[in-house]
C-alpha cells in the first residue's frame, strides 16, 4: 500500500478515525493517497473497499463534530428538493439537499469536513447550509434515486418531436458537455412548453412556483387553463433555463427582470416571447407573452367587423390626415386592430413610424420604436422625433398624458394620419377622457376621424356547438326584442377534442363611431359622457352590447360569453 509523506499533517475525518482507534496513522495516510489517485473522497474509498462500514464512520463523525445523524432509509428520496442544488455540485461533493427552512438548506453529507463543498453550495443557492450526517453507501443510492426521478419525470412529459425546433438564445453558451447533458431534460421540457403554447394559440404562459407545487398555465382565448404541474423541486431549474434564454441575470432573484426569446419554428416563421419575472414568496413567477407577427396579417375580414363598421374603419384610415383612436381594456385586441390597419397602409410610397411600450409585433417596412422612460424616450419625445422625419402615418402605442395627446392632435391637424389607443370603456367616454386630459374641445372636433371601442369574445366551436333554449324573460332582459324571439336561434358551448370547453378562437366586438355635426356641437358645448352616449345611440351607433348580440344572433358566440365581456 502506498504511503503519504510522514511529514503530512493529518486532519479532518482522517484525524477523527485515528483518534477513535478505527485506523492507524499509517493506514490513514495510505488510504488518503489511494483515494487521491482514484479521485474519490476518503469516505467513499473506505466504504467502497470495505475497510470500514459506513455506519461506523457516520457514528464517529457525529460524536466528534456534534452533528445530527439521519438514517436515509426513512426518507422518500423521490420528493427531495433536488433542484435547489446544481446537479454537478451534488455529484462533485457527494451531497444531497434534504429540505429548506426559510434561508437555511439542510444537506446530507457523509464527510462533514468537506468545507469546500459547503461553501460552493452556499454560493450557488444563496442559502445557509446545515449539515446532517448520513451513511456513505445510503447517500450514494439516495443521490442516484433522487436525480433519476427528477429526470424521468421530465422525460415522461416529453411526447412531441422537437428536432426541428430552434431557440435563438445567443446569451446561452454551452461550454461543458457533461453539464449540457445533465440539463437536457429541462431544456427539452421548456422547449415543449413554448411549442405547445404556440400550437394551442395561447397568448401567455404563466409559470408559478408555490410551497408544495409548481403550476404552468396557458391563457387561451382570454382564459387561463392549467396545462402542467411539474415537481416543485425542479421549478428553479426550469425558471433558470428560461432566464438564460431571455438573457437575464440568473443570479438575481430579488427584483423583477424583463427579457425576450425568439423561437424559430421554420426558416420562414419565428415567434417572439416577451418574458417577465417577478419575485414571489416561493420563487420567481415567470410570464411569457407570445408575440406572433402573423396575428396582424390575418386580414380585416377575420377581425369580426360588421360590414358597415368595416367600411367606416377603412374609410378613416385611408384619409390623408386625422386621428383614429382604438379603445378598450388590456388584452382586448387593440394592437392587432391597429396593425391590421397599418398592414393595409404599408406600401413603398408611405413613411410609417410607430412608438410602443414595448413593440409587440414586428413588421417589415414600418419604423418601430421601443419607448424607454428611463432613457428619456417617452411617447411624446418619440412623436416629436417622428414629426421631423417626414412622416405620412404615425402610430402611438397609447395616449397617457396631455403632452402626448397634444402632439398627436397637432400632428393630425397638420397633415398626418395618427393612430393610437386609450383605456376607456366605450367610444363616447373616449371623447370625455380627452377633454378631462385637457385637450381643447375644438381640437378634438377638428382632429378626430373615428373612435373604435372593442372587446374580444370567444368563438363557439363550429364542430360541437349546439342550440340552447332560454326563458323568454331572460332573452328580453338581455336585449333581444319581442318580435325576433320566434325566429331566434341561440347556440351554446359543448366541448370536443377540437376545442377548449366548447370555444375555439376569438372574435372582435366593436363600437365604431365617427363624429357627426350634432356630436361635434355637443363636444364644443362640453357635453359629458352620458350625453355623448345617448346621442350616439340616437344616431344608430351600436354600442358593444348591441354588437355582441348580433354575434349571438349569427351563432358566432354564446350569450354567456357576451354577458362576460360586456358586463358593466
Amino acid at each position: 500500500m502506498a504511503t503519504e509523506p510522514s511529514n503530512l499533517q493529518l486532519r479532518g475525518l482522517a484525524k477523527v478515525l485515528i483518534q477513535s482507534g478505527v485506523l492507524t496513522e499509517a493506514e490513514a495516510r495510505g488510504h488518503i493517497q489511494e483515494a487521491k489517485q482514484n479521485k474519490v473522497s476518503l469516505v467513499g474509498h473506505l466504504v467502497a473497499n470495505k475497510f470500514i462500514d459506513s455506519k461506523t464512520i457516520a457514528s464517529k463523525a457525529s460524536d466528534e463534530f456534534g452533528l445530527p445523524w439521519l438514517d436515509l432509509d426513512a426518507i422518500d428520496c423521490r420528493s427531495l428538493p433536488i433542484a435547489l442544488v446544481n446537479e454537478k455540485l451534488i455529484r462533485k461533493h457527494h451531497v444531497l439537499p434534504l429540505f429548506q427552512r426559510d434561508k437555511t438548506l439542510f444537506i446530507a453529507m457523509s464527510d462533514p469536513t468537506n468545507h469546500q463543498g459547503v461553501e460552493d453550495i452556499k454560493f450557488q443557492t444563496m442559502m445557509r447550509p446545515e449539515i446532517i450526517l448520513v451513511e456513505e453507501n445510503k447517500l450514494t443510492i439516495a443521490i442516484e434515486t433522487a436525480l433519476e426521478v427528477a429526470d424521468t419525470t421530465m422525460m415522461d412529459m416529453l411526447d412531441a418531436d422537437l428536432e426541428n425546433l430552434d431557440i435563438a438564445d445567443d446569451g446561452a453558451v454551452v461550454v461543458d458537455a457533461d453539464a449540457a447533458a445533465e440539463e437536457a431534460p429541462i431544456v427539452k421540457f421548456v422547449n415543449k412548453i413554448l411549442l405547445d403554447a404556440v400550437k394551442k394559440g395561447a397568448s401567455d404562459i404563466h409559470l408559478e412556483p408555490y410551497e408544495k407545487n409548481f403550476r404552468i398555465r396557458f391563457r387561451q382565448d382570454g382564459m387561463l387553463y392549467q396545462v402542467a404541474s411539474p415537481p416543485a423541486n425542479i421549478s428553479t431549474r426550469i425558471i433558470s433555463r428560461i432566464k438564460v434564454m431571455s438573457r437575464m441575470d440568473i443570479a438575481e432573484r430579488r427584483v423583477p427582470q424583463d427579457g425576450r426569446i425568439k423561437m424559430l419554428l421554420s426558416k420562414t416563421r419565428a415567434i417572439d416571447f416577451r418574458v417577465n419575472t417577478c419575485p414571489t414568496l416561493f420563487g420567481e413567477k415567470v410570464v411569457l407573452r407570445i408575440l406572433d407577427p402573423t396575428a396582424a396579417q390575418m386580414g380585416i375580414e377575420k377581425l369580426g367587423f360588421e360590414p358597415e363598421q368595416q367600411e367606416l374603419f377603412l374609410h378613416a384610415i385611408h384619409k390623408p390626415y386625422g386621428l383614429v383612436l382604438v379603445t378598450g381594456p388590456t388584452g382586448s385586441g387593440k394592437t392587432v386592430s391597429l396593425y391590421t390597419g397599418l398592414n393595409i397602409l404599408n406600401s413603398i410610397d408611405r413613411n410609417i413610424s410607430t412608438a410602443e411600450d414595448p413593440v409587440e409585433i414586428t413588421v417589415e417596412g414600418i419604423n418601430q420604436v421601443n419607448v424607454n422612460v428611463k432613457t428619456g424616450l417617452t411617447f411624446a419625445n418619440a412623436l416629436r422625433a417622428f414629426l421631423r422625419q417626414d412622416p405620412d402615418i404615425i402610430m402611438v402605442g397609447e395616449i397617457r398624458d396631455l403632452e402626448t395627446a397634444d402632439i398627436a392632435v397637432k400632428a393630425a391637424q397638420t397633415g398626418h394620419l395618427v393612430l393610437s389607443t386609450l383605456h376607456t370603456n366605450d367610444a363616447p367616454q373616449t371623447l370625455n377622457r380627452l377633454m378631462q386630459m385637457g385637450v381643447a374641445p375644438f381640437n378634438i372636433v377638428s382632429a378626430v376621424n373615428l373612435i373604435m371601442a372593442q372587446r374580444l369574445a370567444r368563438r363557439l366551436c363550429e364542430r360541437c356547438k349546439a342550440p340552447v333554449k332560454f326563458p323568454e324573460h331572460l332573452l328580453l332582459d338581455a336585449g333581444f326584442t319581442q318580435e325576433e324571439l320566434n325566429d331566434l336561434h341561440i347556440f351554446g358551448p359543448v366541448g370536443c377534442e377540437n376545442c377548449t370547453n366548447g370555444y375555439k378562437g376569438r372574435v372582435g366586438i366593436y363600437q365604431v363611431m365617427t363624429l357627426s355635426e350634432k356630436m361635434c356641437g355637443l363636444i364644443l358645448e362640453g357635453g359629458n359622457s352620458l350625453q355623448l352616449t345617448q346621442l350616439a345611440k340616437s344616431e344608430g351607433i351600436n354600442d358593444l352590447r348591441a354588437s355582441g348580440l348580433n354575434k349571438v344572433r349569427m351563432g358566432i358566440t354564446s350569450l354567456e360569453e357576451i354577458d362576460r365581456v360586456t358586463k358593466e
